[in-house]
């Protein structure tokens, strides 16, 4: 797995041993994406609206995630923005109101199954800059632990 965290975003490239359109169907899918990210999701993933729900990742259930979807292009792009905070509450907004960046993930086929990058940009437009680099910091973690679920999670 490649990582690399620039001053404005986090990346993550992992190959997963399992074909594009089961990755696909593991990102979109509101339910399966819950079962790796560890989130009970409220409703499907829908371009311009908002899905969350309760987050159930062990030490973090007492928080809520919320993502605004902007993209998604099947089998290749799937892109939303959320609150890179730990907010422990679930009466946010994602309308601008409330901090931000987006979350890209990319897919591309590969011999051996599928290559997949994520990149969380957006930190250096964050007002508060000593929370924005926590946060970059704390996410960058995260993300490595996420690409372990989701490769536990399509190769099993």
């Amino acid at each position: 797995m490649e990582n690399r965290t620039a001053e404005d975003q986090i990346k993550k490239v992992v190959e997963l041993k399992a074909p594009v359109s089961r990755v696909w169907r593991a990102l979109t899918d509101f339910q399966e994406f819950g079962e790796w990210f560890l989130v009970e999701l409220d409703k499907p993933f829908v371009v311009g609206e908002v899905s969350g729900g309760k987050v159930t990742y062990p030490g973090y259930e007492h928080m809520t995630l919320k993502v605004r979807v902007q993209t998604m292009e099947p089998e290749r792009l799937f892109r939303f923005v959320w609150c890179p905070y730990d907010i422990p509450k679930d009466d946010y907004e994602l309308d601008g109101s409330t901090p931000e960046t987006t979350v890209t993930f990319e897919l591309e086929p590969v011999a051996t199954g599928t290559r997949l990058t994520v990149v969380e940009s957006g930190f250096s437009a964050l007002e508060e800059k000593d929370r924005a680099l926590e946060a970059m910091r704390r996410n960058d973690h995260g993300w490595t632990e996420q690409m372990k679920n989701i490769a536990a999670h399509v190769e099993s």
